[in-house]
């Protein structure tokens, strides 16, 4: 198994170029069920969630040729209607493949899904709102069984807004006869970024991006070629590195209108920030100041940057209050901070942060996706050796980090432990 090695306490200067958005690739690559012929998707990361919902693609009967950061996909040939535990439980995304398969073969058999540990996370809405869309709906033996001659357009409300629940509906909805209304729907650029490659293939969707999206059932939906957005998350997380480490990063191919939640609060720690076209520049700042947060649907905070911003709050200057909206189990790393020295009190969904001179570089264990790359950022801040195992789940979402930020000047790399 993999572990990453870091000497911390390098400052990070240079020039980064963020990847494709993970969570923009899987929903489109799924809603490529929903056609005949190639679809053709460039600036795709290389990841190890992309990996797995091209093994379920390639599962259901879709012809994929993967070339560096261009996909095509052929899923005209699409006929394989069950979505197997072994493929699925890799990753929670691959529910997303359930209401492409209903809408295109009228029927869907897919294992509840595996992935983080950081909350339950139920597919409740994306059952509901299938049913609401005529679908039939049972569970047998851990798989979700789906079905419907054919789906009918249906009013759908979220109780709480969900991204996966809104993009499989959405993709549900495109091929539907009627009008479909999602209301309370997650407003996320992901959301947006299907949306919009939905609307290419023929779809008429409107409202994406708001919560109220219309949608117009069609017919049939053509093939396209498109680019996949820049990974927001991504471009936080190294955003996060300049402030921590006092460092000047260009961080390029990003939406600056995607992280302005966190280009807020960043620049309340003090840190410089300056946006222009599509590149921003972090500067980080004398002394960090310390800032709560509080984890909010978009355009609130991500909860996939509070555990990056909780490394920055653990260094600086005062007492800040970390609060989690959206998953009940998001603070597993906490406990690994403290053994590099934070100063870290957990009371119900909100973490106390009273910063520290330094952090010291310890023997740490990676739980999920985003705990792995705070680990990886207290490590280049800390004095001394950090190592981080379990980076398996780090290679889930993040494309080459450590050879990124070892151009940035960090001391950081990979070793690979011989299987036995």
């Amino acid at each position: 198994m993999d572990r990453i090695i870091i000497e911390g306490g390098r400052r990070l200067s240079g020039t980064v170029t963020i990847s494709g958005s993970k969570n923009a690739a899987l929903p489109i690559l799924a809603s490529s069920i929903l056609t005949d012929g190639v679809c053709t998707y460039t600036n795709v990361p290389d990841l190890r969630d992309i990996k797995s919902i091209v093994e379920l693609l390639r599962h259901l009967g879709a012809k994929v040729d993967c070339q560096g950061s261009t996909v095509r996909v052929d899923a005209s040939s699409v006929s394989v209607h069950e979505a197997p535990y072994e493929i699925v439980r890799k990753m929670r995304a691959s529910i997303l493949v359930l209401c492409p398969l209903v809408a295109r073969l009228g029927r869907a058999r897919v294992s509840l899904p595996g992935g983080c540990a950081i909350g339950e996370r139920p597919i409740d809405f994306h059952l509901k709102g299938l049913q609401a869309l005529g679908a039939t709906i049972s569970m047998e033996h851990g798989y979700v069984n789906a079905s419907a001659r054919k789906l009918k357009g249906g009013d759908i409300y979220f109780d709480v807004p969900s991204v996966t629940g809104t993009e499989n509906l959405l993709m549900a909805a495109a091929l539907a006869d009627g009008v479909t209304r999602i209301g309370n729907a997650a407003c996320e650029p992901e959301v947006v970024a299907l949306a919009d490659v939905l609307n290419l293939m023929g779809a008429k969707i409107t409202g994406a991006g708001t919560p109220e999206i219309v949608v117009h059932g069609v017919k049939s939906l053509e093939p396209v070629s498109v680019s996949i957005i820049p990974d927001r998350i991504e471009a936080g997380t190294f955003m996060v590195a300049a402030a921590l480490t006092g460092g000047d990063i260009t961080i390029e191919n990003v939406e600056p209108g995607h992280l302005k939640g966190q280009i807020d609060k960043l620049a309340q720690t003090g840190a410089i920030i300056e946006a222009t076209g599509n590149t921003v520049r972090v500067k980080g700042p004398g002394i960090i100041k310390s800032v709560d947060v509080k984890t909010l649907p978009y355009p609130g905070f991500p909860t996939d940057m509070q555990a990056q911003f909780m490394v920055l709050m653990s260094v600086a200057s005062g007492l800040s209050m970390i609060t989690e909206t959206i998953f009940e189990n998001r603070f597993i790393h906490v406990s690994e901070l403290k053994r590099m020295g934070a100063d870290i009190t957990i009371s119900g969904n909100s973490a106390m942060v009273a910063g520290v001179p330094s952090l010291s570089g310890a023997p740490v264990m990676a739980s999920d996706l985003r705990a792995s790359a705070s680990l990886v950022l207290a490590g280049l801040v800390a004095e001394g050796t950090t190592e981080v195992n379990r980076v398996y789940h780090l290679d889930r979402g993040y494309e080459k980090m450590e050879e990124k930020f070892r151009q940035l000047g960090a001391s950081i790399c990979r070793v690979s432990q011989p299987k036995s």
